[in-house]
């Protein structure tokens, strides 16, 4: 097992890591009757697809030999209605200063794109990457 999600109240839920016993707490968006007190299952989902990014280009640096320390990426997450649901999650990645060459960038935005992540989201979600070196 991965984790445990208990229903707390009020539209709050408590996500528990069971290896780490590290713990996320959601709230719906305000825009769905929620109070927007914390990430919502959806800001979830598209911060995962960051995440996601940002860990396996952290692997694929390790074997290129570069650091990507203090590499940021910014989210925003489009919704759609009828049904509701993700329609865009826009990601911009932001790398610390470099001298990297185009074939270590291409490697980097490859990799990216195709992390374990955005392989699993539906295709009707649009991913939008900004890549800045």
């Amino acid at each position: 097992m991965t984790s445990t999600v208990t229903y707390n109240n009020d539209l709050r839920t408590t996500c528990l890591h069971l290896r780490s016993n590290d713990q996320i707490i959601t709230d719906a968006p305000t825009d769905n009757n929620g109070k927007g007190q914390a990430f919502s299952p959806t800001d979830l989902v598209a911060t995962a697809l960051a995440s996601c990014m940002l860990t396996v280009m952290g692997i694929r640096a390790n074997h290129l030999d570069i650091n990507l320390t203090n590499t940021k990426a910014t989210v925003e997450k489009i919704m759609a209605s009828s049904p509701r649901r993700i329609q865009e999650i826009k990601i911009r990645i932001q790398f610390p200063e470099n001298d990297w060459n185009n074939q270590i960038e291409n490697s980097l935005k490859i990799t990216a794109i195709n992390c374990p992540v955005a392989k699993s989201l539906h295709s009707d979600i649009q991913q939008s990457v900004e890549f800045l070196f």
